[in-house]
């Protein structure tokens, strides 16, 4: 089902916002979250019967991907290095679980980086027996894991399939050997094609794929050959990036040719395109930039209003709290932030003086949690009903958000939302722009706070 954005709409929105994976988002946070506060949360949860989504950080790769900017560490593959981290990273659940007080059950558990299959088989057991001793795994939950096909070996897949992990999700970006090279990942579909075989084979629940659009050299019709590709494939989720050019934070996204970026008008049809051929392939578009099957879980869970988002992007949310392990790893326990430190030997000698390596965080407000809920919703489900807010805070919404009635009105103008006494709903159009509705909505940007930190929303 295409669509068409006029250009005056397009030039209007396409301005630097979050993504919110958080809210407030990251620039928001302080020092005033330290391992003394955090301490303080994780003795809360172990008092009381919630349950917890476990993320672990893995942050090495061998080879710098030139788009990336996330946190990672660029080191060759030597058993030395993986060794160190993880024990280090056993000294941090340790720290953690004795905090606690109590087993936890883990009822998701995700492995992200970096590049987690930079680990070889005995360590990627020791890591797993080392969580698995101090917490109590669900095995019928989500176990996931990013996997790099380039380093994903048959045998490695086979240690993970036998530790218990169901969902592989492995970033693939784009097919075209121009862009591969260009950004300096270069992993032909034969080599992503066998992989994904063996997952099969080995019978994972969930193969998830993650595509960019965006990235140099990229077009309507070189990309449209990637996303046939990767529907020949059949995975079951398929999240579809928008490319965050922010040279001002990863430095190597310097090395590209900006006129060989495709922005505005061509990036949009890029994103167009390829949801078309989605949804004719028979994926269901979920929330902002996710696709799934039918069939899967993430498409029952936005269907049935129960999706969620946090820092692993969109999740199913089975369990109340979210705990983030490693280096620059970030949670979410008892209404706080708390993010590790970003550096990883400041990460080591924390550990070494026997401290949670706590950096930052925010404890939120009431103000935020509200606003969490209304950009939650937003994010997710594309709605929010009145009435719901209503009986989760005891407050009325439109006197709540009185001084953001002009901006519900222009985005109302603009068609990207419908807004009722009961309701507000996102339009087709509107979910393209759903960063800038959300934005509306967000109390820090109002007060110019971070807003050039972040990437374009288109």
């Amino acid at each position: 089902m295409s669509f068409l954005v006029d250009k005056q709409t397009l030039l209007k929105y396409d301005v630097p916002g979050p993504r919110y994976t958080s809210y407030p988002t990251a620039p928001q946070w302080s020092a005033e979250v330290d391992a003394d506060v955090y301490a303080q949360r994780l003795r809360q949860f172990g008092q009381n019967g919630r349950t917890l989504s476990l993320y672990i950080h893995i942050p090495f790769c061998e080879q710098l991907c030139y788009f990336c900017a996330c946190n990672k560490v660029i080191r060759p593959r030597e058993e030395k290095i993986g060794d160190e981290y993880i024990g280090f990273l056993a000294k941090e659940i340790e720290l953690a679980a004795k905090a606690i007080g109590r087993s936890k059950t883990v009822k998701q558990l995700h492995w992200g980086g970096g590049t987690p299959t930079y680990l070889n088989e005995e360590q990627t057991r020791h890591l797993f027996k080392h969580i698995t001793d101090s917490f109590e795994v669900d095995f019928d939950g989500e176990i996931a894991i990013e996997i790099d096909p380039r380093t994903a070996a048959y045998h490695k897949l086979k240690v993970l399939r036998e530790l218990g992990f169901n969902r592989v999700s492995m970033g693939v970006q784009d097919f075209d050997a121009r862009v591969q090279e260009d950004i300096n990942r270069v992993q032909p579909f034969v080599q992503v094609k066998e992989v994904n075989e063996w997952c099969r084979e080995l019978k994972f629940k969930s193969v998830n794929f993650d595509l960019i659009y965006g990235l140099p050299y990229q077009t309507t019709e070189t990309f449209g050959h990637t996303v046939d590709q990767v529907v020949s494939l059949r995975p079951d989720r398929i999240a579809l990036y928008s490319f965050a050019y922010v040279p001002w934070l990863s430095k190597p996204q310097n090395k590209f040719n900006l006129d060989a970026v495709p922005l505005h008008d061509e990036k949009l049809e890029i994103f167009i395109r390829s949801r078309d051929q989605l949804i004719s392939a028979g994926y269901q578009p979920i929330a902002m930039d996710h696709f799934a099957l039918k069939t899967d879980d993430m498409a029952r869970a936005f269907n049935e209003g129960t999706l969620h988002r946090n820092f692993m992007g969109y999740t199913l949310k089975p369990a109340d709290e979210f705990m983030g392990l490693g280096v620059s790893a970030i949670g979410f326990l008892e209404n706080t932030y708390a993010q590790n430190v970003k550096v990883l030997p400041e990460y080591y000698e924390r550990l070494k003086a026997g401290l949670l390596p706590v950096e930052r965080g925010k404890i939120l407000t009431d103000d935020d949690r509200l606003r969490q809920w209304v950009i939650n919703r937003l994010m997710c489900a594309f709605a929010v009903d009145k009435r719901e807010f209503f009986g989760q805070f005891g407050l009325g919404f439109d006197g709540y958000f009185a001084e953001e009635a002009e901006h519900i009105r222009q985005c109302m103008e603009d068609g990207l939302i419908e807004a009722g006494q009961h309701r507000i709903i996102v339009t087709e159009s509107g979910k393209i722009f759903i960063r800038n509705v959300c934005m509306g909505f967000d109390w820090y940007l109002r007060q110019k706070q971070g807003h050039k930190r972040f990437s374009k929303t288109v």
